[in-house]
């Protein structure tokens, strides 16, 4: 039966007094929410709770129930994935690499699976009759004792070709497949190795999930979203395909055969008929437009319903019914859903029958279920972390479903923030998100910090991140302007794209633009401006430090590009580099070599900075973080180098993270 609602949001009400101010160790206790499904009866939600602990220095995830309609949650399971509604109503999830089920109350949980070793992405047929999972496989020889049995305890890998290593892990030989076997009750045949042989991975590398893999809704074929190159050919291309395998026949085939971009997140129509997923037109591009293509089954005409339409979409999916299919997109700097109303003919469908469903000042930043004319999304802001909403399909109103974290917000000062209209030195319009303390006072003046994004074409809207959090570093005392420079999605494809071969240019004016437009204000001290960023934000901060004419007191630079030569030869996704930046042997991209170059105007520093390097960032590999440190301290500069042996080009462990934002503060403390 259901468990008594256990939630440690609950506990952080007892940390935090009125008017409180967000720190970094409530920060670290919030729980993590996320939509996993709704019951067949369209009736009761379900979600996850990651929750965090410092002690342990590791998160807990628990599952929970709650009515559509809303009330009081019910913890259901500890540490489950894979969530699934089965047929008949029981839920199905993973835990510990085998396959539970469950009655939809929680009550007569029972392990399934045993004996195939350790699965990933579990999935069961709609018909229930097969097992969909990955797991690693061996195809290449890398390691000493790969190639010579007879020394065992070599200590070598042996590298012929480029992608040797990835995001934070070397390359080893082995591989993720997609394997699928018989399935009843527990009892699993043999599996099949659909990928048998392939030096080739799904889930897509590093960050694909279970979306890279589903059942089509009659249970007779698998389709699989992979990069089928190998090599240097796989770290040049971002070409991915759609790959149709049958149960049946045991054949696959590539339904995005000739479509040269990224091509990701397929989803089903209910009844089968119709395919949709997001492709991008140029291979090479991994922040191109992504369009919403439609795929007539029975004829196999392809559609591109987003041709026309100026936006970038992201999270297809299908309405119950079949008649329009739901996905989200950035749009002036907050992320909503938007809706395509399929036309009786499907090509007929163009971007006049494109519907922006919700409007705000917030992040739908997930897709979780729809029940009739309900949509459970998820939801954040500036001021609160992702909790489940539901919307109004006809009129776009929210309703709160969950309050993981309501505890703890109803304690702490909330920060104001608003919209700012910046005209750049291109006479362009730019906008500007300005965050203040939660106690501001206009007649008060305060240190205010340029926050630098990162991607370089990632969206700078209403997320609420956990390191980069502008509630966190508002309640500190400082004001945060966090421009919408060149080279951001939701303000048109040309926006978003001219920041490729430009990188030190119009975005840094952009950057300057907005430091410089917000100083004028009376509650900002002009002598009290610093600059802040990660991975591009933190190459924008070395950039800045060479070119800010005294603008700026101090800098924190979080695994950024300090010298783009050694950089393009050390980074492991060279379709990025290619595409931005451009070989440094090449004439064509001298001039970025040396005018977008942050090692070039190094003579210029003259600033205290703190550097952050992840030492397994194999995106921004260590010797960026090095350079840019031993720059500033033999040119006498006050620096600190905040080195993290363990973390990759985010920080993921609890402590850590605390660590993290202790010297961040500490440092502002120090120099502003």
């Amino acid at each position: 039966m259901y468990k008594p609602f256990l939630l440690t949001g609950l506990f952080i009400s007892t940390m935090a007094t009125a008017q409180d101010k967000m720190t970094p160790e409530l920060l670290w206790q919030l729980g993590r929410v996320s939509g996993e499904a709704i019951s067949a009866d369209g009736k009761t939600v379900f979600f996850s709770v990651s929750q965090p602990s410092l002690a342990d220095n590791k998160s807990q995830r628990h599952l929970y129930a709650i009515p559509l309609a809303g009330g009081i949650p019910q913890q259901l399971a500890e540490g489950a994935g894979d969530v699934a509604v089965l047929p008949g109503g029981k839920i199905g999830y993973s835990l510990k690499g085998q396959w539970w089920e469950m009655n939809a109350d929680g009550a007569g949980a029972t392990q399934k699976t045993s004996g195939t070793g350790e699965m990933q992405n579990i999935k069961i047929s709609p018909d229930g009759k097969h097992i969909l999972f990955t797991k690693e496989v061996k195809v290449k020889k890398i390691a000493g004792a790969d190639h010579y049995p007879d020394l065992p305890k070599s200590n070598v890998q042996i590298y012929d070709n480029l992608n040797y290593r990835h995001w934070d892990t070397w390359e080893d030989g082995n591989f993720s497949h997609v394997f699928y076997a018989t399935y009843n009750n527990g009892e699993i045949g043999t599996p099949v190795d659909i990928m048998a042989d392939e030096p080739h991975d799904c889930p897509q590398m590093p960050s694909g999930g279970p979306e890279d893999l589903i059942w089509s809704p009659d249970g007779q074929s698998i389709l699989y979203v992979c990069k089928k190159k190998y090599g240097k050919d796989y770290a040049i291309s971002t070409n991915t395909d759609i790959y149709e395998y049958s149960i049946a026949t045991k054949a696959t085939r590539n339904l995005s055969e000739g479509m040269m971009g990224y091509d990701v997140a397929p989803a089903f129509s209910q009844d089968g008929k119709y395919l949709t997923w997001l492709s991008m037109e140029h291979d090479g591009f991994e922040a191109d437009k992504n369009d919403v293509i439609l795929l007539d089954r029975a004829t196999g005409v392809k559609t591109n319903l987003t041709k026309k339409w100026d936006g970038t979409a992201s999270a297809v999916r299908f309405s119950t019914d079949g008649k329009k299919i739901f996905f989200l997109a950035v749009l002036k700097g907050t992320e909503q859903l938007l809706e395509i109303a399929l036309q009786k003919d499907p090509a007929q469908t163009t971007d006049k029958h494109i519907r922006q469903i919700t409007s705000g000042d917030f992040d739908i930043n997930g897709i979780v279920a729809q029940s009739g004319n309900t949509m459970v999304v998820s939801r954040t802001d500036m001021n609160h972390a992702a909790e489940l909403f539901t919307v109004d399909l006809r009129k776009g109103a929210l309703q709160q479903l969950t309050n993981v974290n309501k505890s703890t917000y109803d304690k702490i000062g909330m920060c104001k923030v608003d919209k700012r209209w910046v005209k750049t030195t291109d006479n362009k319009e730019m906008l500007a998100w300005v965050i203040f303390p939660p106690d501001f006072d206009p007649a008060k003046k305060y240190p205010t910090l340029l926050y630098c994004q990162g991607g370089p074409q990632s969206a700078l809207s209403q997320f609420y991140s956990y390191r980069w959090n502008f509630q966190l570093i508002a309640s500190q005392g400082y004001i945060v302007v966090a421009p919408n420079r060149r080279g951001m999605p939701g303000h048109g494809v040309e926006w978003n794209a001219s920041i490729s071969k430009d990188w030190g240019g119009q975005p840094i004016r952009d950057y300057l633009s907005a430091i410089d437009d917000v100083s004028k204000e009376s509650y900002v001290d002009k002598n009290r401006l610093g600059a802040i960023g990660a991975s591009y934000g933190g190459y924008s901060v070395y950039m800045l430090a060479g070119v800010h004419e005294n603008r700026f007191k101090t800098f924190i630079s979080h695994d950024g590009l300090f010298d783009l030569k050694s950089w393009y030869g050390t980074t492991e996704e060279l379709w990025f580099a290619n595409w931005d930046i451009g070989a440094y042997w090449d004439p064509a991209n001298a001039k970025a070599y040396r005018d977008f170059n942050p090692s070039e105007h190094a003579s210029k520093w003259n600033t205290p900075i703190l550097i952050i390097q992840g030492g397994i960032d194999f995106r921004v590999p260590i010797e960026q973080g090095l350079q840019a440190f031993q720059l500033a301290q033999l040119n006498g500069i006050k620096s600190k180098l905040l080195y993290f042996p363990e973390e990759n080009h985010w920080v993921l462990k609890p402590q850590n993270a605390i660590v993290w934002q202790r010297e961040f503060f500490n440092w502002l403390k120090e120099t502003l």
